[in-house]
């Protein structure tokens, strides 16, 4: 090996050392938060398949509205980044503040939504049964909207600072939380009646809640975070307002909820075929994200660390975070992926009994193995131009590569006979699996873009 090679290979290796023990904690806290999601789903598969289609088609409509909620809020994450980095912490409480005017009517709006999604499942045929349990479920879930609000400034504020473990320690403790409540709400215990399905967006709000209550208190009490300012209203405005919020949080916003809608729409679309075909999509969809929350915490820490590198101005230690960070998330990609081939009846057999749900999820989580790869590099490189600030380009070419590509080769592989017998839910994941490739490749490109204008001095805001 060349002394180059020798040379690179050491600053990748050091890189990654810092890159992994940021991101093990924001796994911890987004497998917390996936966990809510996890036992909603266990915990209404024990009860009827029709419960969990229930929970799994309102899922379908609180998915993209909460990410798209998460995304918009997500543009603090970098901004404070590049603050601390840039020696200026203490404009970023008054920042997040400032994110609480952004945040308020996104909520109201959301709010609204979820309480009247009757039309969109009488417009879809959604059955009866299914669509009651999911409007219940989501008018449920709204109560905890503000709430989910608040934690996501908060969270991103001490991620963006690099303060990691509290956003995972108010994770953990808020899954107890959430299975406590699904078991008194679904299956009726202190006096409540049994809701079913129901119960789990009422348990979910509760835990919401828990979760902000408790993030709130640490930013007061823990003095790390008095540099913030965030308590300190006579605090001046700094350089970044709302307007940057928007500008920023609106394109990563509407990145996610693209990505999500194709989720919802899959399981929409896949209704009238019954619950079967709407619950092994669930399954599969639901192990997915698990597994994702890996990569895409690898790819939050990206996004840290590439912030504060630009805010001071090192940008070449900014292009060795996305070439390490990028690295990693391939080599976790091959890892998980092979461990889903090889135990796929095991992991459908956590969800249910059901010998011909299995059979079908089976299927589902093969090819759900062979799309982890290219969601890995397109979920790194997003994060790596989020730290950029750089998010209106990348809001196309997710447009392109899921609207343009992945969804109208799914619907014709699944639901009609243009490439021969239609596939139901096997054609839709087939199609995430080149619609996620290409945005990988195009988002890939766009990130090497982006680091040769800043190396070069050039401005790609």
């Amino acid at each position: 090996m060349t002394n180059p090679r020798r040379k690179r290979f050491k600053l990748l290796r050091t890189e990654a050392q810092l890159l992994i023990p940021l991101a093990a904690p924001i796994l911890a806290a987004q497998l917390a938060q996936q966990a809510l999601s996890f036992t909603d789903t266990v915990m209404s598969g024990r009860v009827s398949a029709t419960d969990l289609a229930g929970v799994a088609v309102g899922g379908s409509i609180w998915g993209p509205i909460f990410l798209f909620l998460y995304g918009v809020l997500l543009a603090i994450t970098p901004m404070v980044a590049q603050l601390h980095g840039a020696g200026k912490t203490d404009e970023t409480g008054p920042l997040v503040r400032r994110g609480i005017v952004v945040a308020l009517p996104l909520v109201l709006i959301a709010i609204l939504l979820l309480r009247n999604v009757g039309f969109i499942f009488t417009l879809m045929e959604v059955d009866p049964q299914i669509a009651a349990i999911a409007t219940d479920y989501l008018k449920a879930i709204s109560w905890g909207l503000p709430a989910l609000a608040l934690f996501f400034l908060l969270r991103n504020l001490s991620e963006g600072l690099g303060l990691v473990r509290p956003s995972m320690l108010i994770g953990l403790a808020s899954i107890p939380v959430n299975i406590a409540g699904n078991y008194v709400f679904i299956y009726g215990k202190l006096g409540l009646p049994a809701m079913g399905g129901v119960g789990c967006g009422w348990a979910s709000a509760i835990s919401l809640w828990f979760m902000c209550g408790c993030m709130l208190l640490t930013i007061w009490r823990v003095r790390k975070y008095s540099m913030t300012h965030f308590f300190v209203l006579a605090k001046r405005r700094g350089t970044e307002g709302a307007t940057q919020i928007i500008r920023l949080g609106l394109p990563i916003g509407f990145s996610l909820m693209i990505e999500a809608s194709i989720f919802a729409l899959i399981a929409l679309f896949l209704s009238p075929l019954g619950a079967l075909a709407v619950a092994s999509h669930q399954i599969t969809l639901n192990y997915s994200s698990l597994i994702f929350m890996i990569p895409l915490s690898i790819s939050i820490a990206i996004t840290i660390r590439v912030g504060h590198a630009i805010g001071r101005q090192r940008f070449d230690r900014a292009r060795l975070v996305c070439k390490t960070g990028l690295l990693l998330n391939a080599a976790i990609a091959l890892v998980t992926a092979t461990l889903t081939l090889i135990f796929a009846e095991n992991i459908a057999g956590i969800y249910t009994r059901d010998p011909k749900l299995i059979a079908i999820a089976v299927g589902l989580l093969t090819l759900n193995s062979f799309y982890q790869f290219s969601d890995a590099i397109q979920v790194g490189a997003a994060a790596a131009l989020r730290g950029y600030k750089d998010a209106r380009v990348p809001l196309l070419m997710v447009i392109f590569s899921y609207w343009g590509i992945g969804l109208p080769l799914g619907y014709t592989l699944a639901m009609t006979d243009m490439w021969g017998d239609p596939m139901g839910a096997r054609g839709f994941w087939i199609s995430l699996i080149i619609g996620l490739s290409v945005a990988a490749v195009l988002l890939s490109a766009r990130l090497h873009k982006v680091g040769r204008w800043d190396q070069d001095g050039v401005s790609h805001q």
